[in-house]
């Protein structure tokens, strides 16, 4: 008995096509520049930083984002959708690349084992691979599905992030422990927020193209531009909590 519900949908015909409008671009085009300057100041500050590691996750953070902002404000990287929307694949295709990095920047801020990190890494890749093909999908029941993948997914991402990283940050404690709590936090909101914006955006289609852009962007910055900064900014903290780490292990 074939499965109603799974059936192949017909592909989307448009005669129009909501496109990105000026407050979209305009979104777009500000972020990619904030990307692009901060790539550069980071790339400017390698020689000088303690942790190259850091510097290096930060420079790639913003320097990928820089070219998928380029890329969407270029007319690129984007399809038509169910409800004859304007779909931007192209930030996807970025976050498969820079949610990964953000969660490796945070665990190697709290002295996470790699192991921790790895399994961030995987519910994060799940999480992306899930928001995408929701995205794109046309069966309404198969669409829904895949959210609620791509919502237990985060919720993986964001328990690493409050439980596993935080003990191994709380076990080095000093200004490293206040530093991740800080960026974790903050990371874990900006987040969470991106569902809501996928739930009205992508899922239902009730915020216009140029909406969905903007509110992206603006959490896009939060969660890598400010986020790299702070850490950039904190390296000595970074380094302190990894040379107390050190210096317990001799004595044990």
């Amino acid at each position: 008995m074939p499965l109603s519900l799974l059936a192949a949908a017909e592909p989307v015909s448009c005669t129009t096509i909501e496109e990105v409008g000026s407050t979209g671009v305009g979104a777009l085009t500000i972020a990619f520049l904030i990307f692009l300057v901060s790539c550069v100041v980071f790339v400017m500050k390698f020689q000088a930083a303690s942790n190259k590691l850091v510097s290096y996750l930060s420079i790639y953070i913003c320097g990928f984002a820089a070219i998928s902002y380029f890329a969407m404000l270029s007319g690129q990287g984007w399809t038509a959708v169910e409800g004859c929307r304007q779909f931007f694949f192209a930030r996807y295709m970025e976050w498969a690349v820079t949610f990964p990095m953000i969660s490796v920047l945070l665990g190697t801020v709290a002295g996470a084992d790699w192991t921790t990190i790895s399994g961030c890494v995987g519910a994060q890749l799940i999480q992306i691979f899930a928001g995408y093909i929701g995205s794109v999908s046309t069966i309404h029941t198969v669409k829904w599905l895949w959210f609620l993948i791509y919502i237990a997914a985060l919720a993986g991402v964001v328990f690493h992030l409050v439980r596993f990283f935080k003990a191994s940050a709380d076990a080095k404690g000093g200004d490293l422990a206040m530093l991740y709590g800080k960026v974790a936090w903050m990371t874990a909101l900006v987040w969470i927020f991106y569902p809501f914006v996928w739930l009205f955006g992508e899922g239902f289609g009730s915020f216009s193209v140029s909406f969905e852009v903007t509110l992206y962007a603006i959490l896009d910055i939060i969660n890598k531009v400010v986020l790299c900064f702070m850490v950039m900014a904190a390296q000595d903290a970074i380094e302190g909590g990894e040379e107390g780490t050190s210096g317990n292990r001799e004595y044990v």
